[in-house]
């Protein structure tokens, strides 16, 4: 090979972007992926960032991203509590709490009442924690010998109680609903704790 010659990616030069390319972009993105405006808004500052815009050189204003991000809500490809929902409603399945999918809600740039209305209600919170210390073998659904007494179960030390605890604490459960998992005296007593919500609990 002829070193001596460009490469292909060091001739490419990408070009500069004008208002009609970054909306281009933006429905390319939409069309792709289910998004929110402010992952959407995100996505097109970087290729801003990365591709510079025509008429920089001169001071020329780049193009709008607030308004293409809000072309794109008016046209129904992009809905914020739709996005919320469905992402929510996915942490919930993988056994995160309300307050890890807050979190990751906020990170995609979604408003206090859509997250708000995306975290589950007190049921799929404790079937969500429930769902965790299932996966991960806390407290009673802990793999190993069965020993017997009242909690019919091996259990576990201090240290690694603790460790159980807060590795639920970071997936977004609180301190209750921890405490009540990982000192369950039985699966079935898990169990039953996750059935007895009520949808407006407020006891988390």
């Amino acid at each position: 090979m002829d070193e001596s010659r460009p490469t292909d990616r060091a001739r490419r030069v990408p070009r500069p972007i004008d208002g009609a390319r970054l909306n281009e972009l933006a429905l390319a993105y939409v069309a792709r992926f289910a998004t929110s405006s402010g992952k959407l808004a995100d996505y097109l500052k970087r290729k801003l960032r990365e591709r510079g815009w025509e008429g920089r050189d001169d001071g020329s204003a780049p193009p709008d991203i607030a308004a293409i991000v809000e072309r794109m809500v008016a046209a129904g490809y992009v809905d914020d509590a739709v996005y919320a929902r469905a992402k929510g409603g996915g942490l919930l399945r993988r056994g995160y709490g309300e307050r890890r999918i807050a979190q990751a809600l906020g990170a995609a740039g979604i408003a206090e009442p859509d997250r708000a209305g995306a975290t589950g209600d007190a049921a799929e919170r404790r079937s969500a924690a429930l769902h965790m210390a299932r996966k991960r073998g806390f407290g009673p659904f802990a793999r190993g010998p069965f020993t017997g007494g009242s909690r019919g179960a091996e259990l576990p030390d201090p240290a690694q109680r603790q460790k159980q605890v807060m590795a639920m604490l970071r997936a977004g459960h609180p301190l209750e609903s921890a405490r009540k998992l990982v000192d369950a005296a039985s699966i079935e007593a898990a169990e039953l704790w996750a059935g007895e919500a009520q949808e407006g609990d407020a006891d988390e």
